[in-house]
């Protein structure tokens, strides 16, 4: 075994790449981010919109989410959508059919979204027509939690068919998000999931989080979100006119 790296290579066989070069580009590529995140945070400041961005595993229930959210909050609340994903349209189309403004950003290769990547989708949206924009991230647990969108809030949603363990096994994600929604709670009677010992997990990572158990697909608890989402958006408002 190499003992650089761990892996099954013969140390004379196996090259490795200079961990000095690597670590320099990585601070490279997110200081360039955060300066770009600082602009869209700006941009959406100028235009009173708040900004969420929803991160999670794939399946959790992002888009079902939001499907049920505009559903019940579109009379109300201007919404718009940015949809993240590798590869498809097939999450957009369920967005556009509710009536709301979507673009849609296949990452081809890369495993998230960044600030750059939403600056130029911005261009498709009128900002000042919105309330609230919401990003939906690429399904993954660890490369969004790196990536500041310029975003107000990010929002993390933990499925229960997952596992009460999964804020501990990835805990990078949890510690900077600033509400964490528990879907599927339908289900935990018949995966057996401990619901309390799921929102214990939580809050071991980032005791500041709020925790919110739903369900996206029976409308179970969602009541709770609906009014968090009211209340941010009066405070953007409220902020944004002040200034």
């Amino acid at each position: 075994m190499c003992e650089t790296c761990g892996c099954g290579e013969q140390p004379m066989f196996h090259e490795h790449e200079d961990r000095t070069k690597k670590v320099a580009l990585e601070a490279s590529v997110l200081s360039k981010n955060a300066r770009l995140a600082e602009r869209n945070r700006g941009i959406f400041e100028a235009m009173e919109v708040l900004v969420l961005n929803l991160v999670s595993s794939p399946g959790a229930g992002k888009t079902t989410l939001l499907e049920r959210t505009i559903g019940a909050l579109k009379d109300e609340i201007t919404m718009g959508v940015i949809e993240g994903d590798q590869q498809t349209n097939r999450d957009a189309t369920r967005i556009e059919a509710t009536g709301v403004s979507v673009l849609q950003i296949n990452t081809i290769d890369a495993c998230h979204l960044d600030a750059h990547m939403v600056r130029h989708a911005l261009d498709q949206f009128n900002l000042q027509a919105l309330d609230l924009l919401f990003i939906e991230n690429v399904g993954n647990l660890i490369c969004p939690g790196a990536f500041d969108l310029g975003e107000d809030y990010r929002v993390v949603i933990l499925s229960t068919p997952e596992g009460e363990d999964k804020p501990l096994k990835y805990p990078g994600i949890f510690i900077d998000s600033h509400l964490a929604l528990i879907n599927k709670v339908d289900l935990t009677e018949v995966l057996g999931i401990d619901l309390n010992q799921c929102v214990t997990f939580v809050k071991r990572v980032n005791p500041q989080v709020q925790c919110f158990p739903v369900s996206a697909k029976t409308g179970e608890g969602m009541g709770l979100w609906y009014e968090w989402l009211r209340q941010k958006v009066r405070e953007k408002k409220k902020d944004s006119s002040v200034r």
